[in-house]
């Protein structure tokens, strides 16, 4: 169709160029009138520079299978295209989005090299500050980005520090009292060995002692004003019986779940004279048994904390394969619990029939951990107690995961602007804006699924859509750089 320097000059893109300029670009350029149809499709090179003079224009990207809608137009001179063809080889030279016009539209079409060569030489600074500005965002982008994660790094290595100092501590005191313990045992059993017991006498105590090793292993927790009736009775015994310490000792007899009844079946197995000897010579048998239970417990800590942490980065795993996403968030959790703190309820709420998922797993454990952490940092903000929800269920061909917290909510005002580079809400030094950035490019980019957030005040959720089958060979592992937000038409 004819081109009209008038026509074109009344949309806002040209409408401070001189006629020589309006004349160069109806030479060089077209109008071009498009049925209701597709346009161009996200991923073909980018030939051209669209600005639509009449009409309904439509944006969408490619998110898994599906097309989402990411704007709707109908405002003459909005346009889209090859928006960054001034940038040359150094960007590939496709189109970011698919456009489809919904009427008869007609667009003023320029040949993607002469866009170039018009934004070069009639706007030289422009072009150069806008350079720099892709270039250089792209660039603090990394920066900020491996920042962010050497301090995510940090705060998961102190806590996990923190969470190994415990356990492997208490093995440590444990295994130092035992050592004592064990010495007196070895003294209890020489003065036993000394006295007047007779074989019998002493067979009898070497079974009670095998009998009791049992019950302890078979004890169960009992409640506070159990336990402590439990000691007073025992308490009582010992000190009607003539055992001195009586004090003492009932606490440990209790923790191994012994009673009275066990404590008259050694009174009936030996004399009265060696009966001191004798509960003396268990006791040490009872705090050995629990010593080492503790050790166990401790060392089994220790174990579980290093296979969530291998989890958690995924050691040793192959990069892309089919995961089960609980046993993705069991590990972050436990990773992150010395940052979660005591004051923040964690809920699970899985749907173990889920299937499993073809994933890339430490990078979802990177999605995880941001929303956790940004969890974890609105519930402190209105005091530090509240509750965090981790949900999954599966919805249709998709798995959801969804981290719900009873924090403050996100405003309403800047809802649509978290998934942005370098935007946050935190106050300054404590958030760098690309934790939800980086989560939306995992999830979206390199895993087809999708991300979105609900939020009222105590009750904000984020909820991750990830496909229950593989994309097409091509398609795994695209590492896709645009960001989540569509450039504006």
């Amino acid at each position: 169709m004819p081109c009209s320097p008038g026509e074109i000059s009344s949309l806002f893109l040209f409408e401070k160029l001189s006629a020589e300029q309006l004349g160069r670009l109806c030479g060089e350029g077209r109008v071009e009138r498009f049925e209701a149809g597709p346009v161009y499709a996200e991923g073909d090179p980018a030939t051209c520079f669209y600005v639509m003079i009449e009409g309904t224009v439509v944006l969408s990207r490619r998110v898994g299978g599906d097309d989402v809608e990411v704007i709707r137009s109908s405002q003459r001179g909005v346009y889209s295209g090859a928006m960054q063809a001034y940038l040359g080889d150094r960007v590939p030279q496709v189109y970011n989005n698919s456009m489809r016009v919904t009427e008869p539209t007609r667009f003023f079409v320029l040949p993607a090299q002469s866009f170039s060569d018009v934004m070069r030489e009639w706007f030289p600074m422009a072009a150069h500050l806008l350079e720099g500005l892709f270039f250089g965002t792209k660039n603090t982008q990394r920066a900020v980005g491996q920042r962010e994660r050497l301090l995510a790094l940090g705060s998961l290595s102190a806590g996990l520090t923190h969470e190994l100092n415990n356990p492997a501590a208490a093995a440590v005191r444990a295994t130092a009292t035992l050592r004592e313990r064990v010495a007196k045992m070895r003294h209890k059993l020489a003065v036993i060995a000394q006295g007047a017991y007779s074989r019998e006498t002493i067979a009898e105590l070497i079974e009670i002692q095998e009998r009791t090793a049992e019950r302890v292993a078979k004890s169960t927790a009992l409640s506070p004003l159990e336990a402590s009736d439990r000691e007073d009775e025992l308490t009582d015994w010992l000190d009607d019986h003539g055992i001195p310490e009586g004090w003492r000792i009932a606490p440990t007899f209790v923790q191994a779940g012994l009673d009275v009844d066990w404590l008259e079946q050694v009174a009936g197995a030996v004399d009265a004279e060696i009966l001191p000897g004798a509960i003396g010579w268990l006791n040490y048998t009872v705090e050995t048994e629990l010593l080492m239970d503790e050790i166990d417990d401790s060392t089994t800590r220790i174990s579980h904390l290093v296979d969530a942490a291998k989890q958690y980065s995924q050691l040793d795993r192959a990069p892309y394969r089919v995961v089960d996403v609980h046993e993705l968030l069991d590990s972050t959790l436990l990773m992150l619990s010395g940052k979660i703190g005591r004051r923040i309820e964690v809920v699970k709420d899985y749907d173990r029939t889920a299937p499993k998922v073809p994933a890339y797993p430490a990078e979802l454990n990177q999605v995880w951990t941001n929303l956790v952490d940004n969890a974890v940092f609105a519930i402190n903000s209105t005091g530090g107690e509240g509750t965090l929800t981790v949900r999954t269920a599966r919805d249709g061909e998709r798995l959801l995961v969804e981290f719900r917290d009873t924090g403050p909510g996100i405003p309403a005002d800047v809802r649509d602007r978290i998934f942005d580079p370098f935007f946050t809400t935190k106050p300054v030094g404590e958030g760098t804006g690309l934790g939800l950035d980086i989560s939306w490019r995992i999830v979206v980019n390199k895993h087809h699924g999708g991300i979105h957030v609900e939020s009222a005040p105590g009750d904000t959720r984020f909820q991750v859509l990830l496909p229950l089958t593989a994309p097409d060979p091509e398609e795994a592992g695209t590492t896709e750089e645009s960001a989540p937000a569509e450039e504006p038409v």
